[in-house]
């Protein structure tokens, strides 16, 4: 094993290790972010945009914090004001193509019951989350 192959496998663990953390605290952010929305959308019976929007922003705002402290550490110092403009320009792309794609499928599909707004959240979260673990590890807080 050469020297490259040791830190192209310790990069690997490194990027193991963030995305393991990454999910954990997704999940964390996740139960705000679908608590918040169940009870605006279905206690309150608030709109579908304005329920998402709120619980998205709750959402989003713990897992820069968190994430921010324990997945992305020590990655990427420096001008932390311009990581937190680049955080917030990020999460504003992918706000839409939440927001976007959880109303897009409750029109679409007419949802009526719990079980159709529950999975549109979640295939809109899951996009959402996709976009976001990339960007973060590529632009955000690349080492």
């Amino acid at each position: 094993m050469t020297v490259a192959d040791t830190a192209a496998d310790q990069k690997k663990l490194g990027l193991v290790a963030q995305l393991t953390r990454f999910i954990v605290i997704g999940g964390g952010c996740a139960v705000i972010d679908f608590g918040t929305y169940s009870l605006l959308l279905g206690v309150l019976g608030w709109p579908v945009w304005l329920s998402k929007s709120i619980s998205f922003i709750l959402g989003t705002t713990a897992s820069y914090v968190i994430n921010r402290k324990f997945t992305f550490q020590g990655a990427g110092q420096g001008n932390t004001t311009a990581k937190a403009g680049a955080f917030a320009v990020l999460y504003t792309t992918t706000f839409f193509v939440n927001i976007g794609t959880n109303q897009l499928l409750c029109v679409v599909f007419d949802a009526q019951a719990a079980w159709q707004f529950t999975l549109f959240w979640v295939i809109a979260q899951g996009l959402g989350t996709m976009i976001n673990f990339v960007m973060l590890k590529l632009l955000i807080f690349r080492d």
